[in-house]
């Protein structure tokens, strides 16, 4: 039996007419429909943010003190909940718990740093910047922000946006993936319970009309966007063109550079659980291995041995280290990829089609997969697969393997695995990419840092939370103030003049 899934609007579920249009959701490990998620129109994007329009009005003036008050109790309730959470993501989305569970736990990082608003909303003061002249500035919200988050971290994402918003006085409308929608409402839900007023926070379901309203709507002043280049693109453009804000983090071709001199080891474990943990549905995903002459055949012998002990199945199963793909859409693309890339010339070193199993025959599985002699030409490399296909790219030297990736258009993570602290030390200075690893092979920063890369993996200057996130989602306001001295018509204040 599926069940219906619909907005929140106004602090409840939303008790509308039933969709016109709606979605199917699936169980990524059996391929069977769980639920049907409402389409919103654009009536019901405009009733989200009317609402949230309303709530602005108070919830900007509510004291710090308070709004972090209600960002612990949030906290404390996201805390004692993560296991539930962690089961609505792996039900939705397919990766494991464990995967899930660690989710989770990223994203409780993102909510502590949001309870920490009233040291991060400090603005400045200069006293007699003239004379008898003060002036000051103070950080003020932006009104309503809208959040369009991916499916791929159907809880973390949408947490890397929310608490900061509406920390720093803004009511937000979330737009979540329609392909794992359950796991948004869920929060709200917590929200609600924390004592988040009415309308602060809502959530509309639904396609590319709910996310064109959200766009061009005149009452959304910023919007958060996660998701592919060519969309995050069509989202910077379009939301800047209304006189909007943005930011919009796009996709990723992610390399991890190994040389001569690394622990072996160490590199092939981290090859293997960069590369295909979540199912390599992440943005921050190893998706290239770099291998600098002469290592490459002994790190591609040491990668398949490990691939071959990885355990497929249903993330809800004992053991289970990599879920199904989220659609068998989805599944089917990631798999053209392996033909594709021997046609080309590549090496097909692990065919996952042929990876054992432990899930319905129903589900969406596609087993950790790997090509070897991989070239740039290639569609495996030039393509975000996002799925668990793992490229190796032969490098005659370090200078070509930073030649690779800095002539790659996505400048999203990367990573170099060596025992060398000078060689470390230069690439992370010669390197045009965002986040980068010494000997970690997916840097995603703490929640005190931010989230973000360069070139076609970043549209806008600002960065995903962390301070950054506390920018973007406040504006600046600079005051310039003189009052009359007590000595000339102003107030008696009780002290001797001229003092």
């Amino acid at each position: 039996m599926t069940s219906r899934i619909t907005h929140w609007i106004g602090g409840k579920s939303w008790d509308g007419p039933a969709a016109s249009r709606t979605g199917e959701v699936f169980d990524p490990a059996t391929g069977a429909v769980t639920g049907l998620v409402d389409f919103a129109t654009q009536a019901e994007v405009d009733e989200a943010v009317a609402a949230a329009r309303s709530a602005f009005a108070d919830w900007r003036n509510v004291s710090l003190a308070r709004r972090s008050s209600i960002m612990f109790a949030f906290r404390e309730l996201l805390r004692s909940r993560a296991g539930d959470l962690a089961a609505i993501v792996t039900a939705e989305h397919g990766k494991v718990l464990s995967d899930a569970a660690g989710e989770v736990q990223r994203a409780l990082e993102n909510v502590e740093f949001a309870c920490g608003i009233p040291a991060l909303l400090k603005g400045g003061y200069s006293e007699n910047a003239s004379t008898k002249v003060d002036v000051y500035s103070i950080e003020q919200p932006v009104g309503v922000v809208g959040v369009i988050s991916p499916f791929n971290f159907p809880a973390m994402v949408p947490l890397w946006f929310v608490p900061n918003a509406i920390a720093c006085g803004n009511t937000v409308v979330l737009k979540p993936s329609e392909k794992d929608p359950s796991a948004s409402l869920f929060i709200a839900s917590l929200f609600a319970e924390a004592g988040l007023p009415d309308g602060v926070l809502n959530v509309v379901h639904g396609d590319k009309v709910a996310v064109d309203r959200v766009l061009s709507h005149p009452e959304v002043k910023a919007v958060s966007f996660v998701g592919s280049t060519p969309i995050a693109r069509y989202v910077y453009e379009t939301g800047t063109r209304h006189g909007k804000r943005v930011q919009a983090l796009g996709g990723a071709k992610n390399h991890m550079v190994v040389l001569p001199d690394a622990d072996l080891e160490l590199a092939a474990d981290a090859a293997v659980s960069a590369g295909f943990g979540s199912a390599g549905e992440r943005c921050m995903a190893i998706s290239v291995v770099v291998a600098v002459d002469p290592v490459g055949d002994a790190l591609v012998d040491k990668i398949r041995s490990r691939m071959a002990s990885l355990k497929v199945g249903d993330g809800r199963r004992a053991g289970c280290e990599m879920g199904p793909l989220v659609t068998a859409a989805h599944r089917d693309r990631v798999a053209s990829y392996l033909d594709a890339g021997v046609s080309s010339g590549a090496s097909l070193a692990v065919d996952g089609r042929a990876h054992p199993v432990d899930g319905a025959p129903g589900g969406f599985w596609l087993g950790p997969s790997l090509l070897d002699a991989v070239l740039p030409s290639m569609s495996a490399y030039t393509d975000e697969i996002f799925g668990p296909v793992l490229s190796v790219v032969r490098a005659s030297s370090y200078s070509s393997a930073v030649a690779l990736v800095n002539g790659n258009p996505y400048g999203n993570g990367t990573a170099i695995f060596t025992s060398d602290g000078g060689a470390a030390r230069q690439f992370q200075n010669e390197i045009e990419v965002g986040m980068v690893g010494v000997n970690v092979p997916i840097p995603v920063p703490v929640a005190s840092y931010s989230f973000g890369g360069w070139k076609d993996s970043l549209f806008g200057d600002t960065h995903a939370y962390g301070p950054h996130g506390i920018h973007f989602y406040t504006r600046t306001k600079v005051v310039t103030s003189r009052w009359p001295d007590p000595s000339h018509g102003g107030v008696s204040l009780g002290f001797p003049q001229n003092t």
